[in-house]
């Protein structure tokens, strides 16, 4: 079943996030995953805000976990650590 990524971000250093941003787009991409949103207009109801929303679609929940724990992914992800405070989770499609 397929899967979304949902990431809730604030950036902390614009630079080297936008490094993460650069590297994270393929190394997704590799995975099967493909950009549903990314940035765009939101409205926070509950919880934590954060100013950064990304959602990607994944083939699987599976596909997700390996795109994250992937050497490209990891290579992206240092750049975000330190440049963001972030929350992280991939959650299965029940259509």
């Amino acid at each position: 079943m397929p899967a979304l990524w949902i990431a809730h971000v604030t950036v902390t250093d614009t630079e080297a996030y936008g490094k993460y941003a650069e590297l994270a787009g393929p190394a997704i991409a590799a995975h099967g995953g493909s950009f549903i949103a990314r940035g765009g207009r939101y409205v926070q109801l509950e919880g934590k805000e954060r100013p950064r929303n990304v959602v990607a679609r994944f083939p699987s929940v599976e596909a997700a976990e390996e795109c994250y724990h992937s050497d490209a992914y990891q290579e992206a992800l240092s750049h975000a650590r330190g440049a963001s405070e972030r929350e992280l989770l991939v959650v299965e499609i029940t259509e």
